[in-house]
């Protein structure tokens, strides 16, 4: 990362190089293989892209979403990226970590897409950037947030849309310790997605003070809260973060409020405790306070627009998930453009993505070194059905990604 004998930039040396041998790996082994120099696109060719999404079971809304803001966006470009046709390839990620290699395989190897979009549930992401990194397929996240994949994972050809887990929980710790709040309980399930969030939320608000006193968990995807909220009780904090989201989210948030501690003893969250939640959660969520990169109220015109045709075209209110599938599309677009719809010219798409300004419903964000989104971070307090901005808890939020080697 610091060397620089070449006189070209180190990033672009290493992007070369790394874009060199690539070819030169056998998937999942590591052998060398003999490969032809790819053969130029045919005139008119199409942009093929792969959707690596959970469209059945618990997740399946949310790779509903995801589609929806993608395609859309290409629509609004008159079903074209750089100049060519977009053609969609789709498979069913099932949620099943132990099934996601096989399944990108078929994307990549016989559908032949230039580009693989997916996925929501983390476990399956993992699978996912191991196939990509083998063959050098061009990867966008749009939405998984294990901060390995744009940490110690991080690759060239690797590209979030979304976030990491750890900067909703990063950006609620900053607000917790600025309300001048001493001593915190945490409480999440005990997998990574909650973990990396706690991390971040400790992270920030230690940094400046506050000490988090105890550390809750409770296994996944077990939601027998009572035992953990009773000690939250005894113990007294000046308020709890938790990570919790769907079902769970739901349950935690009702026993909280049938716990008698709603008024008590307030509680904050990464905001997937109250995204897609409000309604089954119904009272118990009024007032409740969650840090995300997205909520309902934004002023931008871009937001205004992007809801306002989301609502025409799917007859439903689009959500963070819509807004994380119509920036993936936007980031493709930035490179595909760059090279007249040729991903052939793997260097230059990565290097228009890198350089991207996305101008998105979220607001604008950049990309940082380790390609995860530069954004804005907002605090939303719940009132109806919406996660209405508060204000913005940390502007430009970049994600640490620790251990990554670009």
């Amino acid at each position: 990362m610091h060397r620089n004998a070449s006189r070209r930039p180190p990033r672009v040396r290493r992007l070369s190089l790394w874009l060199g041998t690539a070819a030169l790996l056998a998937a999942g082994t590591g052998a060398v293989a003999q490969t032809a120099a790819p053969a130029a696109p045919a005139l008119g060719a199409k942009i093929k892209v792969g959707f690596m999404l959970p469209y059945t079971g618990t997740y399946a809304a949310l790779g509903t979403a995801i589609e929806n803001g993608f395609r859309m966006y290409v629509q609004q470009q008159g079903g074209k990226l750089g100049g060519r046709d977009v053609e969609y390839f789709k498979v069913d990620d099932e949620s099943d970590p132990a099934k996601a290699p096989e399944n990108a395989t078929k994307l990549i190897k016989r559908d032949q897409v230039d580009v693989v979009v997916g996925t929501v549930h983390s476990g399956v992401q993992m699978g996912i950037v191991k196939v990509a990194k083998e063959n050098n397929t061009l990867l966008i996240i749009p939405n998984a947030g294990a901060d390995e994949a744009t940490g110690p994972l991080c690759g060239p050809n690797i590209f979030r849309s979304s976030f990491s887990n750890w900067q909703p929980g990063y950006a609620m710790g900053h607000v917790v310790a600025e309300r001048g709040m001493k001593k915190v309980v945490t409480l999440t399930w005990k997998y990574a997605a909650g973990e990396q969030s706690v991390k971040g939320f400790k992270e920030a608000f230690e940094a400046k003070g506050g000490k988090v006193v105890k550390e809750l968990s409770v296994p996944f995807p077990n939601v027998e809260f009572q035992a953990l909220i009773t000690e939250v009780a005894s113990l007294k904090p000046d308020a709890v973060f938790v990570f919790f989201a769907g079902g769970g989210a739901v349950k935690f948030v009702k026993d909280w409020q049938a716990a008698g501690l709603k008024d008590k003893i307030p509680l904050y969250g990464s905001g997937f405790l109250t995204d897609g939640t409000l309604e089954a959660q119904g009272a118990a969520a009024q007032g409740l306070e969650t840090t995300l990169h997205y909520a309902d109220g934004l002023t931008n015109p871009r937001d205004k627009a992007f809801r306002l045709d989301y609502a025409k075209q799917y007859k439903l209110q689009p959500d963070v998930y819509a807004v994380q599938g119509f920036d993936a599309a936007q980031l493709l677009a930035a490179g595909a453009n760059a090279v007249k719809g040729d991903m052939t010219r793997k260097p230059e798409v990565i290097k228009a993505m890198e350089a991207a300004k996305v101008d998105s419903p979220r607001g604008a964000f950049t990309l940082s070194k380790a390609h995860n989104p530069v954004q804005d971070f907002y605090l939303r307090k719940v009132d109806g059905r919406e996660n209405k901005v508060s204000t913005v808890a940390v502007k430009a939020l970049a994600d640490p990604a620790r251990g990554c080697r670009l």
